[in-house]
């Protein structure tokens, strides 16, 4: 029988076996982390859908079946919210609407565990307020916001996924702007990349003041539809107040009825480093009618890894 002196260097030898040994450990061993996904469900109409089960999802990551570890409704999480507003020359004329409608989406959203932080873009990206809490904050920070001159649509998404991706909880963006990028460092595929990285769900709100306008710009109207679409996201088309009102009180409701499903990865077998899920709905009457949402995947690896 071991004395307490040895057992003392048996727990130290321990020890240090596993903060080292994760580098020669079989994969088989090694704990692989949660994986949260946060899923928005709606009916034909658009409506949320909040009355479904940890039965009635089936989710899968590269092809494989995944047991579902954590369920919830309504995630008790702090959500952390950064509101980017395009305040290029383009937008000059609407931003008092932009700026009306955002100020109430913010009132009516926040609780006192969340956070949200106020982005404008143009040529440059400035964050306005800090994440708090405090509407009065908010007000005092959005009154603030003036116009510029080009528009640095990519380059916010970037800086503003790198700021959510510090944060903890639910992470959510909301981009107003007319779609259109003219000086952004960044790219695309750049803030894609760094929004599925900060697992952020992206809102557009897409001003297009007139229709048929000449000077639109329809790929990056695309460019934000898709980008929504990959994180889980919507994107609206605004073009007045109530349109606008409208817009911010649909990802309200959205943000209230949403259901996490987390869930340790199975072993994988796809060499690639980014990993595609997929989330369908089962015992549910007409199926059909329902919409599911949520991020086609997740980055197993950072560049800098």
């Amino acid at each position: 029988m071991r004395g307490p002196k040895e057992a003392l260097l048996s727990i130290a030898l321990l020890c240090a076996l596993v903060s080292i040994g994760y580098a020669q450990a079989p994969a088989s061993t090694i704990t692989p982390r949660t994986v949260s996904n946060f899923v928005t469900v709606t009916d034909q109409h658009g409506a949320p859908v909040g009355s479904l089960n940890k039965e009635n999802f089936h989710l899968i990551e590269d092809g494989k079946e995944q047991k579902i570890s954590v369920f919830d409704k309504e995630s008790a999480l702090p959500l952390s919210i950064i509101l980017e507003v395009d305040t290029s020359l383009s937008t000059k004329k609407d931003l008092p609407l932009e700026l009306a409608s955002a100020r109430h989406f913010a009132h009516t959203i926040l609780r006192p565990i969340d956070a949200l932080s106020v982005f404008q873009f143009s040529e440059i990206v400035d964050e306005v307020v800090p994440f708090t809490a405090d509407v009065k904050t908010i007000d005092r920070g959005i009154d603030r916001i003036h116009n510029g001159a080009a528009t640095a649509l990519y380059d916010a998404i970037c800086l503003g996924s790198q700021a959510l991706d510090r944060r903890r909880g639910r992470k959510v963006m909301v981009v107003i702007t007319d779609g259109g990028d003219t000086v952004s460092k960044y790219d695309y595929r750049d803030a894609v990349r760094s929004a599925q990285e900060a697992e952020a769900i992206v809102y557009s709100i897409i001003v297009v003041p007139v229709e048929a306008s000449a000077g639109r710009d329809t790929g990056g109207e695309h460019a934000l539809i898709q980008l929504s679409e990959d994180t889980g996201g919507k994107y609206y088309y605004a073009n007045s107040l109530p349109q606008l009102d409208g817009a911010f009180r649909q990802i309200s409701d959205e943000l209230r009825t949403q259901y996490l499903l987390a869930y340790y990865p199975s072993q994988r077998f796809s060499d690639t480093e980014f990993r595609r899920i997929q989330v369908t709905l089962h015992g549910v009457t007409d199926v059909a009618d329902f919409r599911v949402r949520h991020r086609t995947g997740y980055y197993s690896s950072r560049p800098s890894e």
